[in-house]
């Protein structure tokens, strides 16, 4: 009996002992709470953000760069004595505010502790910092963790380079890396979210030494334990910004869009949106209420037009039609067709000007709709298999194996976020527009002058003009041209795309656009002792708005250094507000200005007449 109970009490006193053992293990390896609350009493850890890369134009130009700003941080643990009236007054906060922000700050589920530092209140200014720093003591438990902000030299350029913000619950939840914390900033939107990982940087740590009343003391054993930040790379971009600027300058009061190419390398030279927005309204404590207004703004500022607005590229895509069908040989550089204008016997599509019976440089000088309708039917209807439904469908493959050579149809692979693919249409999608039923070339005509369901994006239209300035080759249009100081490009924007179209066809189109600006529609485009290549299109919209006036070129014809692309929304025809914008883009990055100021002023009074 006795036996039994020395039994009993002996496992008593393992299983008391096997739970203190647990306990103790959790207490010392599991659970860092007492740990916190003895280095907290001693040690703050305060986080080092390192400073976000910088931006530069093609001539060293700075364009975005850092400026200090604040966070109030807080140790929950350290507050004492707390004045909230007094600190509302201080910080410029309402009572409801002041609750909200402490709610928010325990409602941190899985960040939050009572023993180290909390974003309390973000993006404090300069100004901010000056007014309150004489008032800190006043708030123990309060700290200020000074980083940095974007700034920009001048308002320009802000579709591009996009905007810095903290980063979301939503995207911080999927963030696998764990590099990213609450409070962190991230590039949400052009170079600065394409180049976040460049520009980004690594943060740092610093422990520091307090006594009771939290007054640093130095460094936690001489800083053994700080790593230092590291900034990120800067970026240096093909942009001109001095171009920029004007392209911005000449889109006042429109919508639309301006790309400009330097054809040798595909470097970026203009990307203009219109409208657009001025960057530093997304910047500092404003930009929650900033961001909505412009969201809101009807106007779409945010709407990067180069990349995301998809249109029908009207007659500049007879150019792509007659290297395709140059290529395919069913015409040659003499092929002459009667124009059926309007009212005259056969004619389908309508047709403008008084010329009559052109080869193909007139054509294309001359924009001749019939002319290329004739060209299209002649290119999907070859007699293959004696079908013409069928004849058509294989035709049709072939002249889109060739046009997505150029780059249309598929996303080009620019480095900017939310670039659109526009539309070449194929067979397939006729089966599915026909819901599977025949159709033929009669069916589809109106692709043949760049109309129907043709869609392009303003950066395929400049990557074309610089694909000819090239006479068949292109490099992926690219802003950033080197990543650090002594730096390249990403890899992808070295390589030369080829077409499929011999390289000596383009000398035809080459020989047409000259054609086109010296003697054609383009004769706004021509520039005094300057070789100008260019190509006018008028896009059909919807009445009662005016048509969209297009015009690509490039300049000068031989060793060109400068290929663009001019949308203009509601504007008419190519040849007046397109063409003029263009030329003078041309004219002020090749001569640092304009000797034409009555076409600038054409431009700016924006009645396209």
């Amino acid at each position: 009996m006795n036996e039994g109970r020395r039994e009993i009490v002996q496992l008593v006193f393992a299983l008391v002992g096997i739970i203190f053992l647990v306990k103790l293990f959790f207490v010392q390896v599991l659970d860092n709470k007492y740990a916190e609350l003895a280095d907290g009493n001693a040690i703050l850890r305060e986080v080092e953000y390192p400073f976000r890369g910088l931006i530069y134009d093609r001539n060293n130009k700075l364009i975005v760069y850092n400026t200090p700003e604040y966070d109030l941080n807080v140790v929950m643990k350290d507050v004492k004595n707390f004045d909230s009236s007094r600190f509302c007054t201080v910080f410029q906060l309402t009572q409801e505010e002041l609750r909200a922000k402490f709610k928010e700050v325990k409602g941190r589920k899985k960040q939050y502790s009572p023993f180290k530092p909390m974003l309390f209140l973000n993006q404090l200014s300069h100004v901010d910092f000056a007014r309150v720093q004489d008032h800190l003591d006043e708030f123990p438990g309060f700290y200020i963790q000074a980083r940095t902000t974007r700034a920009y030299q001048s308002p320009t350029l802000a579709n591009a380079l996009g905007y810095v913000s903290e980063i979301s619950k939503d995207n911080l939840a999927r963030d696998q890396s764990g590099i990213y914390k609450q409070g962190d900033y991230v590039g949400q939107s052009g170079i600065e979210a394409f180049y976040e990982e460049q520009l980004r940087g690594k943060r740092g740590v610093r422990f520091k030494l307090r006594n009771v009343k939290g007054i640093e003391k130095g460094a936690f054993k001489n800083g053994e334990y700080d790593t230092l930040s590291i900034p990120g790379a800067n970026l240096y971009t093909g942009i001109d910004v001095d171009l920029q600027q004007y392209g911005e300058f000449l889109m006042q009061g429109k919508a639309g869009s301006i790309v400009a190419i330097e054809p040798s390398t595909g470097e970026i030279l203009s990307l203009v949106s219109g409208p657009s927005y001025d960057p530093t309204l997304l910047t500092g404590r404003n930009y929650s209420s900033n961001f909505k207004l412009i969201s809101n703004d009807t106007l779409n500022p945010l709407f990067n037009r180069p990349l995301m607005a998809q249109y029908r590229p009207g007659s500049i895509f007879k150019i792509a039609q007659a290297m395709t069908a140059l290529q395919e040989k069913v015409i040659t550089p003499d092929t002459r067709i009667p124009c059926t204008r309007k009212g005259m016997s056969g004619g389908i599509v309508a047709c403008h000007g008084t010329h009559t019976n052109e080869d193909l440089r007139g054509a294309i000088a001359n924009s001749c709709n019939p002319y290329f309708l004739n060209v299209l039917r002649r290119m999907v209807n070859k007699g293959v298999v004696n079908d013409t439904y069928a004849d058509t469908r294989v035709g049709l493959e072939e002249w889109n194996k060739h046009i997505m050579s150029f780059g249309f149809g598929n996303r080009l692979g620019i480095d900017l976020p939310n670039e659109k693919e526009g539309l070449v249409p194929t067979p397939a999608y006729y089966d599915r527009a026909y819901r599977n039923r025949p159709w033929k070339f009669s069916n589809i005509y109106s692709i043949a002058i760049g109309e129907g369901e043709n869609l392009v994006v303003p950066i395929q239209m400049a990557n074309f003009a610089a694909t000819i300035a090239n006479r068949g080759y292109y490099y992926t249009p690219h802003l950033v041209k080197a990543i650090g100081e002594n730096g390249k490009p990403l890899p992808q924007y070295s390589e030369r795309h080829y077409t499929t179209i011999d390289s000596s066809y383009f000398i035809i189109a080459v020989d047409a656009m000259q054609k086109v600006v010296e003697e054609g529609t383009g004769l706004r485009a021509r520039i005094a002792d300057l070789i100008v290549c260019g190509k006018t299109g008028t896009v059909q919209n919807a009445p009662p708005l005016f048509d969209h006036s297009v015009f690509i070129a490039f300049a000068p014809r031989d060793n060109p250094k400068i290929a663009v692309s001019v949308y203009v929304e509601d504007a008419g025809q190519g040849a007046r507000a397109a063409a003029s914008i263009a030329s003078l883009m041309i004219e002020k990055y090749l001569f640092g200005g304009t000797k034409r100021p009555h076409i600038q002023q054409y431009v700016l009074n924006n009645k396209f007449e």
